[in-house]
Parts: structure tokens; sequence; C-alpha cells
């Protein structure tokens, strides 16, 4: 399931430099992480090319929720 993870998970301001590989990031208070990262890990922002913006997927709302709905599982495996 690892493929089906994140790789980015957005555009965040560095908030201060702490030594030359490690940064502090201005997260939001719902992202439950230290917003301190390794220089590695944070990468330059560059917007898509026009005509290939990723389209997100459609939101299904239960009871109040944010969903996504599959539209099909292309595989699977049985442990």
């Amino acid at each position: 399931m690892e493929k089906l993870i994140e790789h980015f998970v957005g555009l965040y301001r560095i908030k201060r430099i702490i030594l030359n590989n490690a940064v502090e990031l201005e997260l939001p208070s719902s992202i439950r992480i230290c917003p301190v990262v390794n220089v590695s890990r944070v990468y330059l922002y560059k917007p898509q090319v026009e005509g290939q913006m990723k389209v997100p997927s459609k939101l299904v709302i239960i009871e109040g929720e944010k969903e996504f709905e599959v539209e099909k599982i292309l595989n699977k495996r049985v442990v």
C-alpha cells in the first residue's frame, strides 16, 4: 500500500533554518507531526504545466464526513 501514500503533502513556508541540514516549517494545527524536517525532504514548488493539471477525485459526503469514492479496484492480494 506504500505506493498509494502521498509523497508530497502540500505547500508550506519555511519558518526558520535550524541547522544547515534542518528547517522548521509553518504547518497547520491539523497536521500533527514535528515541524522540523531534514532539508532533503524539502523541495522547491514547481507549478504543473498548463493542460496537465491533476484532476482531484469527486468527494462523497457521508454523515458530515468527506470521503473519496472508489471507481474500481485494480488488483488485490490475499495474505
